[in-house]
Protein backbone atom coordinates (compact mmCIF):
# COMPACT_ATOMS: atom_id res chain seq x y z
CA UNK A 1 0.00 0.00 0.00
CA UNK A 2 2.74 2.44 0.92
CA UNK A 3 4.59 2.16 -2.37
CA UNK A 4 1.39 2.40 -4.42
CA UNK A 5 0.24 5.56 -2.60
CA UNK A 6 3.66 7.13 -2.90
CA UNK A 7 3.76 6.57 -6.63
CA UNK A 8 0.47 8.49 -6.94
CA UNK A 9 1.95 11.38 -4.98
CA UNK A 10 5.12 11.46 -7.05
CA UNK A 11 3.28 11.33 -10.37
CA UNK A 12 0.53 13.79 -9.39
CA UNK A 13 0.12 16.80 -11.68
CA UNK A 14 1.04 19.22 -8.93
CA UNK A 15 2.81 17.24 -6.21
CA UNK A 16 4.49 20.36 -4.90
CA UNK A 17 1.12 21.55 -3.65
CA UNK A 18 0.76 18.43 -1.51
CA UNK A 19 4.17 18.98 0.07
CA UNK A 20 4.37 22.76 0.31
CA UNK A 21 0.87 24.25 0.54
CA UNK A 22 -0.27 21.96 3.36
CA UNK A 23 2.84 20.36 4.86
CA UNK A 24 1.05 19.34 8.06
CA UNK A 25 -1.52 17.32 6.12
CA UNK A 26 1.25 15.75 4.07
CA UNK A 27 3.10 14.77 7.25
CA UNK A 28 -0.04 13.18 8.71
CA UNK A 29 -0.37 11.10 5.57
CA UNK A 30 3.30 10.12 5.65
CA UNK A 31 3.09 9.15 9.33
CA UNK A 32 0.20 6.79 8.58
CA UNK A 33 2.39 4.74 6.26
CA UNK A 34 3.94 1.65 7.89
CA UNK A 35 7.05 1.77 5.69
CA UNK A 36 9.75 4.40 6.25
CA UNK A 37 9.44 7.39 3.90
CA UNK A 38 11.73 10.39 3.45
CA UNK A 39 12.29 13.00 0.77
CA UNK A 40 15.40 15.01 -0.15
CA UNK A 41 15.98 18.21 -2.06
CA UNK A 42 18.50 18.69 -4.86
CA UNK A 43 21.27 19.15 -2.28
CA UNK A 44 20.48 15.73 -0.70
CA UNK A 45 19.12 17.29 2.48
CA UNK A 46 16.15 15.56 4.08
CA UNK A 47 12.97 17.68 4.06
CA UNK A 48 10.41 15.10 5.20
CA UNK A 49 10.79 12.09 7.46
CA UNK A 50 7.87 9.97 8.72
CA UNK A 51 7.39 8.11 12.01
CA UNK A 52 8.22 4.71 10.50
CA UNK A 53 11.55 6.15 9.34
CA UNK A 54 12.19 7.33 12.91
CA UNK A 55 11.40 3.88 14.27
CA UNK A 56 13.62 2.00 11.82
CA UNK A 57 16.61 4.36 11.92
CA UNK A 58 16.23 5.35 15.60
CA UNK A 59 16.79 8.95 14.45
CA UNK A 60 14.33 11.58 15.65
CA UNK A 61 12.39 13.63 13.11
CA UNK A 62 14.02 16.87 14.29
CA UNK A 63 17.52 15.45 13.91
CA UNK A 64 16.84 14.10 10.43
CA UNK A 65 15.27 17.21 8.87
CA UNK A 66 17.96 19.29 7.19
CA UNK A 67 20.64 16.59 7.52
CA UNK A 68 22.36 14.90 4.60
CA UNK A 69 20.65 11.56 3.98
CA UNK A 70 23.98 9.68 4.02
CA UNK A 71 24.63 10.98 7.55
CA UNK A 72 21.27 9.67 8.75
CA UNK A 73 21.27 6.28 7.07
CA UNK A 74 24.91 5.23 6.81
CA UNK A 75 23.74 2.62 4.31
CA UNK A 76 25.81 -0.06 2.60
CA UNK A 77 25.24 1.69 -0.76
CA UNK A 78 25.84 5.29 0.30
CA UNK A 79 29.45 5.32 -0.87
CA UNK A 80 29.04 4.36 -4.50
CA UNK A 81 25.73 2.67 -5.32
CA UNK A 82 23.14 5.02 -3.82
CA UNK A 83 19.75 3.92 -5.15
CA UNK A 84 18.22 7.40 -4.90
CA UNK A 85 21.20 8.98 -6.66
CA UNK A 86 20.87 6.43 -9.46
CA UNK A 87 17.18 7.29 -9.82
CA UNK A 88 17.96 11.01 -9.88
CA UNK A 89 20.56 10.37 -12.58
CA UNK A 90 18.55 8.07 -14.84
CA UNK A 91 14.98 9.04 -14.02
CA UNK A 92 14.16 5.36 -13.48
CA UNK A 93 12.65 4.23 -10.15
CA UNK A 94 14.23 1.40 -8.19
CA UNK A 95 11.91 -1.07 -6.49
CA UNK A 96 12.70 -3.21 -3.44
CA UNK A 97 16.48 -3.15 -3.53
CA UNK A 98 17.80 -5.06 -0.52
CA UNK A 99 20.54 -3.27 1.47
CA UNK A 100 21.37 -2.57 5.09
CA UNK A 101 21.79 0.59 7.16
CA UNK A 102 23.48 1.41 10.46
CA UNK A 103 20.91 2.88 12.86
CA UNK A 104 21.57 5.49 15.56
CA UNK A 105 22.45 2.73 18.02
CA UNK A 106 25.12 1.36 15.63
CA UNK A 107 23.08 -1.72 14.81
CA UNK A 108 23.05 -3.23 11.33
CA UNK A 109 19.47 -3.20 10.01
CA UNK A 110 18.51 -5.01 6.78
CA UNK A 111 16.02 -3.03 4.68
CA UNK A 112 14.60 -2.91 1.15
CA UNK A 113 14.37 0.46 -0.59
CA UNK A 114 12.28 1.89 -3.42
CA UNK A 115 13.00 5.27 -5.02
CA UNK A 116 11.34 7.84 -7.27
CA UNK A 117 11.78 11.44 -8.45
CA UNK A 118 9.74 14.37 -7.07
CA UNK A 119 8.84 17.12 -9.57
CA UNK A 120 7.22 20.50 -9.09
CA UNK A 121 4.18 21.87 -10.91
CA UNK A 122 6.25 22.75 -13.97
CA UNK A 123 7.74 19.25 -14.14
CA UNK A 124 11.12 20.30 -12.84
CA UNK A 125 12.97 17.87 -10.57
CA UNK A 126 12.98 19.24 -7.03
CA UNK A 127 14.27 16.16 -5.23
CA UNK A 128 13.73 12.51 -4.62
CA UNK A 129 11.71 10.21 -2.41
CA UNK A 130 12.63 6.86 -0.91
CA UNK A 131 10.54 4.29 0.93
CA UNK A 132 12.17 1.55 2.90
CA UNK A 133 10.95 -1.54 4.73
CA UNK A 134 12.56 -3.14 7.75
CA UNK A 135 13.60 -6.70 6.90
CA UNK A 136 14.74 -7.58 10.41
CA UNK A 137 11.75 -9.87 10.88
CA UNK A 138 12.69 -11.71 7.68
CA UNK A 139 16.26 -12.14 8.89
CA UNK A 140 15.01 -13.29 12.29
CA UNK A 141 12.76 -15.82 10.57
CA UNK A 142 15.70 -17.18 8.57
CA UNK A 143 17.77 -17.52 11.73
CA UNK A 144 14.85 -19.21 13.49
CA UNK A 145 14.44 -21.60 10.58
CA UNK A 146 18.12 -22.52 10.75
CA UNK A 147 17.99 -22.88 14.53
CA UNK A 148 14.64 -24.54 15.19
CA UNK A 149 13.00 -25.83 12.04
CA UNK A 150 15.75 -27.69 10.23
CA UNK A 151 17.16 -31.16 10.46
CA UNK A 152 20.05 -31.26 8.01
CA UNK A 153 18.43 -29.91 4.85
CA UNK A 154 14.92 -30.86 6.02
CA UNK A 155 12.75 -27.85 6.87
CA UNK A 156 9.45 -27.98 8.75
CA UNK A 157 7.67 -26.48 11.72
CA UNK A 158 4.30 -28.22 11.38
CA UNK A 159 3.20 -30.71 14.01
CA UNK A 160 3.63 -33.69 11.68
CA UNK A 161 7.19 -32.64 10.79
CA UNK A 162 8.11 -32.02 14.42
CA UNK A 163 6.89 -35.54 15.22
CA UNK A 164 9.16 -36.92 12.50
CA UNK A 165 12.08 -34.86 13.80
CA UNK A 166 11.52 -36.37 17.25
CA UNK A 167 11.67 -39.88 15.79
CA UNK A 168 14.85 -39.44 13.77
CA UNK A 169 17.40 -39.69 16.63
CA UNK A 170 15.64 -42.78 18.00
CA UNK A 171 15.55 -44.47 14.59
CA UNK A 172 19.17 -43.51 13.89
CA UNK A 173 20.39 -45.09 17.10
CA UNK A 174 19.04 -48.46 15.95
CA UNK A 175 20.47 -50.58 13.17
CA UNK A 176 17.08 -51.86 11.97
CA UNK A 177 15.95 -51.59 8.37
CA UNK A 178 13.83 -48.50 7.71
CA UNK A 179 11.17 -48.01 5.05
CA UNK A 180 10.52 -44.38 4.08
CA UNK A 181 7.28 -43.85 2.21
CA UNK A 182 6.30 -40.60 0.55
CA UNK A 183 5.35 -39.02 -2.75
CA UNK A 184 7.96 -37.69 -5.14
CA UNK A 185 9.58 -34.52 -3.82
CA UNK A 186 8.79 -35.08 -0.14
CA UNK A 187 12.45 -35.52 0.79
CA UNK A 188 12.90 -39.28 1.21
CA UNK A 189 16.64 -39.15 0.52
CA UNK A 190 17.04 -36.18 2.89
CA UNK A 191 15.46 -38.20 5.70
CA UNK A 192 17.64 -41.21 4.90
CA UNK A 193 20.74 -39.04 5.00
CA UNK A 194 19.62 -37.47 8.29
CA UNK A 195 19.24 -40.94 9.82
CA UNK A 196 22.76 -41.81 8.65
CA UNK A 197 24.24 -38.53 9.93
CA UNK A 198 22.71 -39.10 13.37
CA UNK A 199 23.80 -42.72 13.61
CA UNK A 200 27.02 -44.31 14.88
CA UNK A 201 27.81 -44.97 11.20
CA UNK A 202 28.00 -41.26 10.32
CA UNK A 203 31.76 -41.34 9.63
CA UNK A 204 31.30 -44.11 7.07
CA UNK A 205 29.84 -43.71 3.55
CA UNK A 206 26.21 -42.93 2.73
CA UNK A 207 25.32 -44.40 -0.67
CA UNK A 208 22.02 -43.94 -2.52
CA UNK A 209 20.80 -45.73 -5.64
CA UNK A 210 17.52 -45.41 -7.54
CA UNK A 211 16.49 -49.03 -8.06
CA UNK A 212 13.59 -48.15 -10.34
CA UNK A 213 15.80 -46.45 -12.92
CA UNK A 214 17.89 -49.50 -13.89
CA UNK A 215 17.14 -52.85 -15.59
CA UNK A 216 17.80 -55.99 -13.56
CA UNK A 217 21.25 -56.88 -14.93
CA UNK A 218 22.61 -53.39 -14.56
CA UNK A 219 21.00 -52.95 -11.14
CA UNK A 220 22.51 -56.21 -9.89
CA UNK A 221 25.95 -55.11 -11.11
CA UNK A 222 25.52 -51.68 -9.51
CA UNK A 223 24.48 -53.14 -6.16
CA UNK A 224 26.83 -56.10 -5.88
CA UNK A 225 29.63 -55.36 -8.35
CA UNK A 226 31.11 -57.75 -10.89
CA UNK A 227 34.26 -59.69 -11.65
CA UNK A 228 36.37 -59.27 -14.75
CA UNK A 229 34.90 -61.34 -17.58
CA UNK A 230 31.45 -61.57 -16.00
CA UNK A 231 29.98 -60.11 -19.20
CA UNK A 232 31.12 -58.38 -22.37
CA UNK A 233 33.28 -55.29 -21.68
CA UNK A 234 33.79 -56.31 -18.04
CA UNK A 235 37.59 -56.05 -18.29
CA UNK A 236 38.27 -55.59 -14.59
CA UNK A 237 36.64 -56.04 -11.22
CA UNK A 238 34.19 -53.36 -10.16
CA UNK A 239 32.93 -52.93 -6.58
CA UNK A 240 29.19 -52.52 -6.09
CA UNK A 241 27.29 -50.05 -3.96
CA UNK A 242 27.17 -52.46 -1.01
CA UNK A 243 30.97 -52.69 -1.04
CA UNK A 244 31.32 -48.91 -1.31
CA UNK A 245 28.90 -48.41 1.61
CA UNK A 246 30.71 -50.90 3.87
CA UNK A 247 30.32 -49.82 7.48
CA UNK A 248 27.88 -47.09 6.49
CA UNK A 249 24.36 -46.82 5.09
CA UNK A 250 22.79 -47.65 1.74
CA UNK A 251 19.51 -46.19 0.50
CA UNK A 252 17.59 -48.38 -1.93
CA UNK A 253 15.29 -45.75 -3.42
CA UNK A 254 12.08 -46.65 -5.31
CA UNK A 255 12.33 -50.24 -4.16
CA UNK A 256 8.69 -50.75 -5.11
CA UNK A 257 9.65 -50.62 -8.79
CA UNK A 258 12.08 -53.58 -8.87
CA UNK A 259 11.14 -56.76 -10.75
CA UNK A 260 9.97 -59.98 -9.05
CA UNK A 261 13.28 -61.66 -9.98
CA UNK A 262 15.27 -58.86 -8.37
CA UNK A 263 13.01 -59.03 -5.31
CA UNK A 264 14.03 -62.67 -4.80
CA UNK A 265 17.73 -61.79 -5.16
CA UNK A 266 17.47 -58.88 -2.75
CA UNK A 267 15.50 -60.90 -0.19
CA UNK A 268 18.30 -63.47 0.02
CA UNK A 269 20.88 -60.72 0.49
CA UNK A 270 18.88 -59.13 3.32
CA UNK A 271 18.22 -62.44 5.06
CA UNK A 272 21.73 -63.87 4.87
CA UNK A 273 23.66 -60.55 4.95
CA UNK A 274 25.89 -61.74 2.11
CA UNK A 275 25.98 -61.08 -1.64
CA UNK A 276 27.77 -62.50 -4.65
CA UNK A 277 29.27 -60.17 -7.27
CA UNK A 278 28.35 -61.03 -10.85
CA UNK A 279 30.73 -63.66 -12.18
CA UNK A 280 31.67 -64.86 -8.68
CA UNK A 281 30.53 -67.84 -6.62
CA UNK A 282 32.13 -66.64 -3.41
CA UNK A 283 29.72 -64.97 -0.96
CA UNK A 284 30.81 -61.63 0.46
CA UNK A 285 29.59 -60.65 3.93
CA UNK A 286 28.70 -57.02 4.46
CA UNK A 287 28.07 -54.63 7.34
CA UNK A 288 25.70 -51.97 5.97
CA UNK A 289 22.63 -50.28 7.43
CA UNK A 290 19.81 -50.62 4.88
CA UNK A 291 17.18 -47.94 4.30
CA UNK A 292 14.57 -48.33 1.59
CA UNK A 293 12.22 -45.75 0.09
CA UNK A 294 9.22 -45.76 -2.21
CA UNK A 295 6.33 -43.63 -3.40
CA UNK A 296 4.13 -46.74 -3.64
CA UNK A 297 1.85 -48.21 -1.01
CA UNK A 298 3.74 -51.51 -0.73
CA UNK A 299 0.95 -53.13 1.29
CA UNK A 300 -1.36 -52.66 -1.70
CA UNK A 301 1.30 -54.05 -4.05
CA UNK A 302 1.57 -57.10 -1.79
CA UNK A 303 -2.20 -57.59 -1.90
CA UNK A 304 -2.16 -57.37 -5.70
CA UNK A 305 0.73 -59.84 -5.96
CA UNK A 306 3.18 -57.33 -7.46
CA UNK A 307 5.50 -57.20 -4.45
CA UNK A 308 6.65 -60.16 -2.36
CA UNK A 309 5.18 -60.22 1.12
CA UNK A 310 8.32 -61.77 2.67
CA UNK A 311 10.49 -58.96 1.26
CA UNK A 312 7.94 -56.38 2.42
CA UNK A 313 8.05 -57.68 5.99
CA UNK A 314 11.85 -57.76 5.85
CA UNK A 315 12.19 -54.07 4.90
CA UNK A 316 9.18 -52.76 6.84
CA UNK A 317 10.75 -53.06 10.30
CA UNK A 318 10.30 -49.35 10.98
CA UNK A 319 8.35 -47.07 8.64
CA UNK A 320 8.39 -43.30 8.24
CA UNK A 321 5.47 -41.79 6.32
CA UNK A 322 6.35 -38.39 4.85
CA UNK A 323 3.36 -36.08 4.35
CA UNK A 324 2.74 -34.26 1.06
CA UNK A 325 3.22 -30.50 1.15
CA UNK A 326 -0.53 -29.87 0.80
CA UNK A 327 -0.97 -31.48 4.23
CA UNK A 328 1.55 -29.16 5.86
CA UNK A 329 0.94 -25.81 4.18
CA UNK A 330 2.18 -23.97 7.25
CA UNK A 331 5.68 -25.14 6.24
CA UNK A 332 5.53 -23.35 2.87
CA UNK A 333 6.79 -19.95 4.18
CA UNK A 334 9.61 -21.72 6.04
CA UNK A 335 10.64 -23.63 2.92
CA UNK A 336 10.47 -20.47 0.81
CA UNK A 337 12.82 -18.62 3.16
CA UNK A 338 15.14 -21.64 3.24
CA UNK A 339 15.32 -21.82 -0.56
CA UNK A 340 15.80 -18.05 -0.90
CA UNK A 341 18.68 -18.11 1.57
CA UNK A 342 20.32 -21.00 -0.29
CA UNK A 343 19.90 -19.54 -3.78
CA UNK A 344 21.19 -16.16 -2.58
CA UNK A 345 24.32 -17.93 -1.39
CA UNK A 346 24.73 -20.11 -4.49
CA UNK A 347 23.96 -17.39 -7.06
CA UNK A 348 25.54 -14.51 -5.13
CA UNK A 349 22.31 -12.52 -5.22
CA UNK A 350 20.50 -10.40 -2.66
CA UNK A 351 16.83 -11.29 -3.10
CA UNK A 352 15.05 -10.03 0.01
CA UNK A 353 12.12 -12.45 0.00
CA UNK A 354 8.71 -12.88 -1.58
CA UNK A 355 5.87 -10.38 -1.68
CA UNK A 356 2.70 -10.95 0.31
CA UNK A 357 0.87 -11.70 -2.93
CA UNK A 358 3.38 -14.44 -3.81
CA UNK A 359 3.00 -15.98 -0.34
CA UNK A 360 -0.77 -16.03 -0.85
CA UNK A 361 -0.40 -17.69 -4.25
CA UNK A 362 1.99 -20.34 -2.93
CA UNK A 363 -0.31 -21.10 0.00
CA UNK A 364 -3.12 -21.82 -2.47
CA UNK A 365 -1.15 -24.31 -4.55
CA UNK A 366 -1.43 -28.04 -3.79
CA UNK A 367 2.12 -28.73 -5.11
CA UNK A 368 1.74 -32.21 -6.61
CA UNK A 369 5.56 -32.20 -6.87
CA UNK A 370 5.80 -31.26 -3.19
CA UNK A 371 8.89 -29.45 -1.82
CA UNK A 372 10.87 -30.16 -4.98
CA UNK A 373 8.24 -28.35 -7.07
CA UNK A 374 8.30 -25.40 -4.65
CA UNK A 375 12.10 -25.30 -4.83
CA UNK A 376 11.97 -25.30 -8.64
CA UNK A 377 9.44 -22.45 -8.56
CA UNK A 378 11.73 -20.34 -6.38
CA UNK A 379 14.73 -21.13 -8.57
CA UNK A 380 12.69 -20.09 -11.63
CA UNK A 381 11.83 -16.83 -9.88
CA UNK A 382 15.52 -16.22 -9.13
CA UNK A 383 16.25 -16.24 -12.87
CA UNK A 384 13.82 -13.36 -13.40
CA UNK A 385 14.25 -11.49 -10.10
CA UNK A 386 17.64 -9.80 -9.78
CA UNK A 387 17.07 -8.29 -6.32
CA UNK A 388 14.34 -7.04 -4.02
CA UNK A 389 11.21 -9.13 -3.61
CA UNK A 390 9.97 -11.96 -5.78
CA UNK A 391 6.65 -10.87 -7.31
CA UNK A 392 3.86 -12.82 -8.99
CA UNK A 393 5.28 -12.02 -12.43
CA UNK A 394 8.43 -13.98 -11.49
CA UNK A 395 6.56 -17.23 -10.78
CA UNK A 396 6.32 -20.02 -13.37
CA UNK A 397 3.04 -20.47 -15.20
CA UNK A 398 2.47 -23.90 -13.63
CA UNK A 399 2.27 -22.36 -10.16
CA UNK A 400 -0.24 -19.75 -11.31
CA UNK A 401 -2.32 -22.51 -12.91
CA UNK A 402 -2.04 -24.62 -9.75
CA UNK A 403 -3.32 -21.69 -7.67
CA UNK A 404 -6.17 -21.08 -10.14
CA UNK A 405 -5.04 -17.56 -11.07
CA UNK A 406 -4.89 -17.95 -14.83
CA UNK A 407 -8.59 -18.84 -14.95
CA UNK A 408 -9.61 -15.82 -12.86
CA UNK A 409 -8.44 -13.15 -15.26
CA UNK A 410 -6.52 -11.30 -12.55
CA UNK A 411 -4.26 -11.85 -9.55
CA UNK A 412 -6.44 -11.41 -6.47
CA UNK A 413 -4.87 -11.69 -3.06
CA UNK A 414 -5.94 -14.32 -0.56
CA UNK A 415 -7.61 -13.06 2.57
CA UNK A 416 -6.62 -14.14 6.07
CA UNK A 417 -10.11 -15.61 6.41
CA UNK A 418 -9.67 -17.86 3.37
CA UNK A 419 -6.23 -19.00 4.55
CA UNK A 420 -7.66 -19.88 7.96
CA UNK A 421 -10.44 -21.88 6.29
CA UNK A 422 -7.86 -23.69 4.14
CA UNK A 423 -5.72 -24.51 7.18
CA UNK A 424 -8.70 -25.90 9.10
CA UNK A 425 -9.89 -27.91 6.09
CA UNK A 426 -6.45 -29.49 5.75
CA UNK A 427 -6.44 -30.46 9.43
CA UNK A 428 -9.90 -32.03 9.16
CA UNK A 429 -8.84 -33.99 6.09
CA UNK A 430 -5.68 -35.25 7.78
CA UNK A 431 -7.75 -36.54 10.71
CA UNK A 432 -10.50 -38.02 8.55
CA UNK A 433 -13.12 -35.55 9.83
CA UNK A 434 -12.36 -36.07 13.54
CA UNK A 435 -13.05 -32.62 15.04
CA UNK A 436 -11.38 -33.33 18.37
CA UNK A 437 -8.12 -34.55 16.82
CA UNK A 438 -8.10 -31.65 14.35
CA UNK A 439 -8.67 -29.14 17.17
CA UNK A 440 -5.77 -30.61 19.16
CA UNK A 441 -3.45 -30.27 16.16
CA UNK A 442 -4.60 -26.68 15.56
CA UNK A 443 -4.16 -25.81 19.23
CA UNK A 444 -7.76 -24.67 19.77
CA UNK A 445 -10.76 -25.96 21.74
CA UNK A 446 -13.14 -28.22 19.84
CA UNK A 447 -15.96 -25.73 20.52
CA UNK A 448 -13.90 -23.00 18.86
CA UNK A 449 -13.27 -25.31 15.92
CA UNK A 450 -16.97 -26.01 15.49
CA UNK A 451 -17.72 -22.26 15.55
CA UNK A 452 -15.04 -21.57 12.93
CA UNK A 453 -16.37 -24.40 10.74
CA UNK A 454 -19.79 -22.74 10.89
CA UNK A 455 -18.60 -19.14 10.47
CA UNK A 456 -16.14 -19.91 7.67
CA UNK A 457 -18.62 -22.24 5.92
CA UNK A 458 -16.11 -25.06 5.75
CA UNK A 459 -17.19 -28.26 4.05
CA UNK A 460 -16.54 -31.26 6.25
CA UNK A 461 -16.36 -35.00 5.45
CA UNK A 462 -19.64 -36.94 5.37
CA UNK A 463 -18.47 -39.09 8.26
CA UNK A 464 -16.77 -38.37 11.54
CA UNK A 465 -13.44 -40.19 11.83
CA UNK A 466 -14.06 -40.73 15.55
CA UNK A 467 -17.42 -42.43 15.02
CA UNK A 468 -16.02 -44.67 12.31
CA UNK A 469 -13.21 -45.83 14.59
CA UNK A 470 -15.70 -46.54 17.35
CA UNK A 471 -17.65 -48.75 14.99
CA UNK A 472 -14.58 -50.83 14.28
CA UNK A 473 -13.59 -51.36 17.89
Amino acid sequence: MACGWLQVVVEAEEPSEMYHEDPEAAQVILDSVTDGVFTVDRDWRINSFNKAAERITRVAHGEAIGAQCCDVFRASICEGECALRETMRTGQPIVNKAIYIIDAEDRKVPISVSTAIVRDGEGEIVGGVETFRDLSLVEDLRKEINGRFTFGDIVGGSSVMRSLFDLLPVVADSDSTVLIRGASGTGKELFARAIHDLSPRKKKPFVAINCGALPDTLLESELFGHKAGAFTDARKDKPGRFAIAEGGTILLDEIGDISPAMQVRLLRVLQERVYEPLGSVTPVAFDVRIITATHHDLAELVQSGVFRDDLYYRINVFRLDLPPLRDRREDIPLLVEHFISRFNRIQNKNVAGVSDQVTNVLMRCDFPGNARELENAIEHAFVLCKSGFIEIRHLPQEILECAGLLTMGNHPGVTLKSLEALHISDALRRHDGNRKAAAEELGIHVTTLRRKIRDLEIEIPDHDGRRRRRGTE
